[in-house]
């Protein structure tokens, strides 16, 4: 406790750090695989050199993940260090939210003081989507951090007139560009804006100091991309969700531009449906699960007809049209031309007809392909002005909008030509960052909750701006401004109470009534002090007010942000709220019963949370190795939710034959066959999808390939007891 007592030590902003710590870290030692897909990556990265550079999702190095490698080289060294387990790749993250909220205190103190700094410090801590995602191995957290320390380069830059902190700044971003590409360019219009506002030099010396800036932002934004494209494609692993093999593809396409258009293709020969997001095996729909319409079908696999309005249910064989024929009879297999039966995705031109693209599931979507119970693809609501405030979105980062508004409306009510602050400056730079990224969530098609932790730094340096300049214009009682305090509480309330008041009947109306009165008690103390004349000198009063206002709002969100340690988290998509701990974020809303409540839904395998990937078949394990012949790979698994447990419990090497999404083709017949031939692996795990892990799938002809030249070894020599009715098919093959 020796810090608490050193001169200089700001004790409060000490206890937020350690809240956030606690919203960020508590509890993580329990997420055994968090994310599976990254974690089998880091698994692999562990293995060589060679995966580790390039970020392999296999010990074979057959094919990347669908980002870049900078997070994951930084769980790689946790893992190094702390052994492999969930809470070492979730670590790094947990470290860089409590980073972030460090360095957003640094960013407001200087300008707008202690109090506002502690203010902006506390609502970034308690963002509940940062804390959501700062518990899981997402990359998020660390891509937030990153940015927020290239803006303190940044505004340390255009004080001391140093190029090489400017430079530092943007390259930063370059950084940030290879933790999840596009998305740490929307930050840039703040950047370049707020340099040519602040710098105190000539527009000839602004020009060329920004060229060398957009220089140094490119040279390193893209030197990844450049070295790994430029090696031949068969000494590399396949550029997973690429589509066509190329990491400026996977950069500016499927994490680029569709993030924008929504469009989940990559443009590979085998995607069709979805392209986004986490569940291995589920071919076309790249880990992700729609949403589903109305009340939970049944799931007994005994067939049914698809609707024409994307309202086909989950038991059938005939996908969306009602015409198109799983090719397995539960409806557990993609149907013709990738429109699936029963749960499997269906084809591109699905969102007219429930077929697949926005209906998903094979006739799973909501009238006319959308994405079920109004919440849109993935629960992101529907697209609009006022999506950040839809019950789908608000709860993440939306809860002091309407204080950020009056606060900002406040700082920039002074603003005067020949009256152009630091103040102003930095609250044009925070609001530059802001309102793209609000105008971007707004009306993109394919984006998840967690990316909301984009609007947590500017939420949070300009509510605590905010709120230092509503306190000093509310205690002067100067015109109309000093009413700014009282009608940003009772307009802030007025949301939290909607945001909440959804979740009664899980959380009780004790949160919602409570927060209305506490809100409208305090806004009423504000009005009373700001009429009564005699406490015109008590600042002490109207201080402890404004301060008790502030608070106030914040109890909301604090609470919000405990929900995934008191509810569960879901590592694969995280998101806060009571029903954070379903996989879709949805178990308190429509007809949706609690899906993490649902053993056969929640242990999906990839999933994440819990429980997320196949597990160990230990009588497996143990016929795989008492029959290696000296092959290098124990066996070739047909996705990540299957490997993923051998590599990450079991350090073993295992060949992965199918990425993240459709398109990816890391292997075909006869690259498989070279690799069985030289004597790499002999054992295939062919496993057949369906609601007990929903694997299998993957290329058509590499499944055909092995069966037609593998030698079918009996299940009672391997399976053991952990036959679920999903555990696949064991083939040997040997080739002379």
């Amino acid at each position: 406790m020796k810090i608490l007592k050193r001169p200089g030590t700001d004790v409060v902003l000490v206890m937020i750090m350690l809240l956030a710590a606690v919203l960020y870290g508590y509890g993580i030692w329990n997420d055994q695989y968090a994310n599976t897909y990254y974690t089998t990556a880091v698994g692999s990265m562990l293995q060589s050199f060679h995966n580790f550079f390039f970020a392999s999702l296999d010990s074979a190095g057959s094919v990347t993940v669908d980002k870049p490698p900078v997070t994951f080289w930084l769980q790689t060294l946790s893992a190094l260090v702390f052994g492999l387990h969930g809470w070492s790749v979730i670590l790094p993250q947990v470290l860089g939210g409590v980073g972030s909220v460090l360095l957003v205190y640094l960013l407001v103190k200087p300008t707008f003081g202690q109090a506002a700094a502690r203010l902006a410090a506390l609502v970034m801590a308690a963002t509940p989507v940062a804390a959501a995602v700062s518990r899981t191995n997402n990359i998020d957290a660390l891509l937030v951090f990153t940015l927020l320390l290239a803006a303190w380069f940044l505004f340390s830059g255009t004080r001391t007139h140093r190029p090489g902190s400017l430079l530092a700044a943007f390259g930063l971003i370059g950084v940030a560009f290879n933790e999840k590409m596009l998305q740490a360019y929307m930050v840039l219009p703040a950047f370049y804006l707020f340099y040519l506002l602040a710098a105190q030099v000539n527009w000839k010396k602004k020009t060329g100091t920004l060229a060398a800036c957009t220089a140094v932002l490119l040279a390193v934004s893209l030197s990844w991309a450049v070295i790994v494209d430029s090696i031949p494609a068969d000494k590399r692993p396949y550029i997973g969700s690429s589509g066509t093999n190329s990491v400026l593809n996977l950069a500016f396409g499927y994490n680029g531009v569709s993030r924008l258009t929504g469009d989940r293709s990559t443009g590979g020969a085998g995607s069709g449906g979805f392209g986004g997001g986490g569940m291995p095996g589920m071919n076309g729909m790249n880990g992700e699960m729609p949403d589903f319409s109305g009340e939970f079908p049944p799931m007994d696999g005994t067939g049914g007809q698809g609707g024409a309005d994307g309202q086909g249910t989950m038991n059938g064989r005939d996908s969306a049209a009602g015409d198109n024929q799983s090719r397995d009879s539960g409806g557990t297999a993609p149907g013709q031309d990738g429109r699936g039966g029963g749960m499997v995705p269906g084809g591109q031109d699905g969102g007219r007809r429930g077929e697949g693209a926005d209906g998903g599931f094979g006739g799973f979507g909501s009238p006319n392909g959308r994405g079920g119970m109004n919440g849109g693809m993935f629960n992101t609501g529907t697209a609009g002005p006022l999506r950040l405030f839809q019950q789908e979105l608000s709860g993440q980062a939306s809860w002091l909008l309407p204080f950020v508004l009056f606060g900002s409306i406040g700082i920039l009510a002074s603003l005067r030509r020949r009256s152009f602050t630091r103040q102003h400056k930095e609250a044009l730079f925070w609001l530059a960052w802001l309102v793209p990224v609000m105008g971007f969530f707004s009306i993109a098609g394919f984006f998840h909750q967690y990316y909301l932790i984009m609007m947590a730094p500017p939420v949070a340096a300009l509510a605590g701006a905010g709120w230092s300049q509503l306190w000093s214009y509310y205690k002067e009682r100067q015109t109309w401004l000093s009413w700014l305090l009282p009608a940003a509480v009772l307009a802030t309330t007025v949301l939290e109470v909607y945001i909440i008041r959804p979740y009664n009947d899980t959380i009780g109306s004790g949160w919602s009534v409570g927060i209305l009165a506490a809100g409208i008690a305090m806004t009423v103390v504000l009005i009373i002090l700001r009429l009564l004349k005699a406490v015109r000198t008590k600042h002490s009063w109207l201080h402890a007010a404004a301060a008790a206002g502030f608070l106030v709002l914040m109890i909301g969100p604090i609470y919000w942000a405990f929900t995934p340690i008191v509810y569960g988290n879901n590592s694969m998509t995280p998101a806060a709220g009571p029903d954070s701990g379903s996989p879709f974020g949805m178990g308190a809303m429509g007809n949706m019963p609690n899906i993490a409540n649902m053993p056969d839904i929640a242990n999906m395998g990839g999933m994440g949370g819990r429980n997320n990937a196949a597990g160990i078949n230990e009588s497996l394990l143990t016929y795989l190795k008492e029959h290696n012949t000296g092959e290098k790979y124990l066996f070739a698994a047909m996705d990540y939710g299957t490997a993923g447990p051998y590599i990450i419990d079991e350090g073993e090497q295992v060949v992965i034959l199918n990425g993240f999404n459709a398109s990816d083709t890391p292997y075909t017949p006869a690259t498989l066959k070279e690799l069985v031939e030289s004597g790499q692996v002999k054992y295939f795990l062919v496993t057949s999808g369906g609601m007990g892990g929903m694997r299998g799938g993957g290329s058509s002809e590499i499944t055909e390939w092995i069966t037609a030249n593998g030698t079918e070894v009996p299940a009672a020599d391997w399976q053991g007891t952990q036959n679920s009715g999903n555990a696949g098919t064991l083939y040997e093959i040997t080739l002379n």
